[in-house]
C-alpha cells in the first residue's frame, strides 16, 4: 500500500510585535499592515511627545482608515497638546470625512490654550462650514472668552446656520451680557422662523424663564 504524503500546512503568519526597541523607526511603523503594530507605534510616539511626534500623528490621521487606530491617535494628540497639535487638527476641519472632522473637533475641545488664540480667525474664515465647526469647538472649550466669541459671530456673521450654532452655544453658556445682542438677531434675519425660535429659547434659558 503506497504511503500517502500528508499535506504541508502553510506556516502561520508571525504575530506582530507590539513593542519596539528604541532605535526602530516609529513613524514608519504607522504605515505597517497590522493595525496592532500601528496602535503600538501611536502609543510609543505619544510617550515620546514633542512637535515631531505631533506632526507625524496629525499627518497619519488623514490616511488612517482603521477606527481604533484613529481613536488612539486622537487620544495621543490630546495628551501631547501644544501648537503643533492644534494646527494639525484645525486643518482637518476642512476634510471631507465627517468622522475625521468630528474626532478633530472633540480633541480640539480639550486644548483650550493652543486653540483660543486661533478662534477669532476661525470664526472669520471665508468657509461657513469652518465657522460652524469653530463654534462647535468653542462651545465645549471651557474658556472664559466663549461668550465673547459667540457675540463676535452674532454681530458680524450673516450666514444663518453659523448664527444659529452661536445662539445654541449662548443658550448653554451665555449670561445677561449676551441678551442685548441676542435681541438684535431677528433684525438681521427677518422672516427666519427657526432663528427667531432659537433666539427666544436662548433668552429664556439665560434669564431663567
Amino acid at each position: 500500500m503506497p504511503l500517502v504524503k500528508k499535506p504541508t500546512l502553510p506556516a502561520p503568519e508571525p504575530v506582530p510585535d507590539d513593542s519596539f526597541p528604541d532605535d526602530w523607526d516609529l513613524p514608519a511603523r504607522l504605515a505597517a499592515p497590522a493595525a496592532s503594530v500601528r496602535r503600538a507605534a501611536v502609543r510609543a510616539l505619544a510617550e515620546t511627545g514633542g512637535d515631531d511626534a505631533a506632526r507625524t500623528l496629525c499627518g497619519r490621521l488623514a490616511v488612517e482608515t482603521d477606527g481604533p487606530v484613529r481613536e488612539a491617535i486622537f487620544l495621543a494628540l490630546a495628551a501631547i497638546g501644544g501648537d503643533e497639535v492644534a494646527a494639525g487638527l484645525l486643518a482637518l476641519l476642512r476634510h471631507e470625512d465627517p468622522a475625521l472632522r468630528n474626532g478633530a473637533i472633540e480633541t480640539l475641545q480639550q486644548l483650550p490654550q493652543p486653540v483660543a488664540p486661533r478662534m477669532e480667525a476661525l470664526l472669520a474664515d471665508p468657509d461657513s462650514d469652518v465657522r460652524i465647526f469653530a463654534v462647535n469647538v468653542a462651545g465645549n472649550l471651557r474658556h472664559p472668552d466663549v461668550e465673547r466669541w459667540m457675540l463676535f459671530v452674532l454681530r458680524g456673521d450673516r450666514h444663518a446656520n453659523v448664527v444659529a450654532a452661536a445662539i445654541d452655544t449662548l443658550a448653554e453658556v451665555g449670561t445677561e451680557a449676551a441678551c442685548a445682542d441676542l435681541e438684535q438677531v431677528a433684525q438681521h434675519f427677518p422672516g427666519d422662523a427657526f432663528l427667531a425660535f432659537a433666539q427666544r429659547t436662548a433668552l429664556r434659558r439665560i434669564r431663567g424663564g
